[in-house]
Parts: structure tokens; C-alpha cells; sequence
């Protein structure tokens, strides 16, 4: 299947496969139908790395995902320039809700366990342009207890998604 995020940005599209990581694909179609990155903040982008989103922007609705983990899956595919990956922590089995976009080849990372579900097949020069200047300052622990209140008042650039559909 196929995301399309429309963004302050602008538009861009992730083309899933499920036989990459077939519980992180799933997971990415139900948050996406369901509206959850709806008004959600690219709240970390570390130019030549990544772009990071996936805290809601209401702490309510974070606080019913924040314990929904999903297990860990094979590396199939590279972390490359333009694949979308689950983030996670060291932790087994620690994947939730947040997911990065590579900037770059991030290699790397494959070795950690981060398994790539879909790429970015239309649209990958708006993720390229999505707002760096805060790099890594927001905290994700007040994004979580504060949601958009606080990313509005202490990062007010940052850029975010209108609104993420599924397409056929």
C-alpha cells in the first residue's frame, strides 16, 4: 500500500511492503488510517541522517500508544536514502509509534535491528526540505506529557503533517 503525507513541506508518498517487516507494515497502516500523525511535528532532523515524527500531538491519545510495543523484526532491507524505519531503543521489542525517514545511506543501522517497511517513492526532495533548524533540541519526554502546546511555543518552525491518508 501507499502513504501520502501532506505536509507544511509539502506532499510526499511511502510505498509500503509488508514481506520487509510484516508487524512494523501493519502497524504503519493502522496509525496512518486512523489519523494518529494527523497535526504530528518532524520534531528531530539531523541533516544527513534523518528525519524523525510519530509523538501525537494530543498527550491523551500518546499515552495509549506509549506501552503498545511490536516485536522486533529481521533486517530485509537497508537503511538507506529514502527508506522509513520504526524508530526504537536499545530494548528488545521496544517499537511504538515513531518512525524516521533516512537522509542518508545509514547502514549502519541495520546491524541495531532497525528494519526498513516502505520508502519514499514520490515527494523524497520535501522530506529533504523539512525544517532542520532545531535539529535535536525538542525533548520527546515533553512532547509526550505536553503534545503540540509545547512544540508550537518553544519550536514554532517546526514543520508537521496536515494530514496522512492511505492511497491504493
Amino acid at each position: 500500500y501507499k502513504a501520502k503525507f501532506d505536509t507544511t513541506a509539502g506532499a510526499f508518498v511511502i510505498e509500503v511492503h509488508a514481506e520487509w517487516a510484516p508487524h512494523a507494515a501493519d502497524r504503519f497502516y493502522n496509525l496512518v488510517k486512523n489519523g494518529y500523525y494527523d497535526s504530528g511535528r518532524f520534531f528531530r532532523v539531523v541533516p544527513g541522517f534523518m528525519v524523525q515524527f510519530g509523538i501525537n500531538g494530543d498527550p491523551a491519545i500518546q499515552k495509549n500508544w506509549e506501552n503498545a510495543t511490536i516485536p522486533d523484526e529481521k533486517v530485509t532491507q537497508g537503511n538507506t536514502r529514502g527508506f522509513v524505519t520504526f524508530a526504537k531503543s536499545s530494548a528488545p521489542n521496544s517499537r511504538t509509534t515513531q518512525v524516521f525517514i533516512n537522509f542518508a545511506d545509514n547502514s549502519r543501522l541495520n546491524r541495531d535491528g532497525f528494519a526498513p517497511f516502505g520508502k519514499v517513492i514520490s515527494g523524497m526532495e520535501i522530506v529533504d526540505k523539512i525544517n532542520s533548524v532545531y535539529g535535536q533540541q525538542p525533548n520527546q519526554g515533553r512532547i509526550q506529557a505536553e503534545g503540540n502546546a509545547y512544540l508550537s511555543k518553544s519550536f514554532p518552525k517546526l514543520d508537521y503533517i496536515k494530514k496522512a491518508t492511505i492511497e491504493k
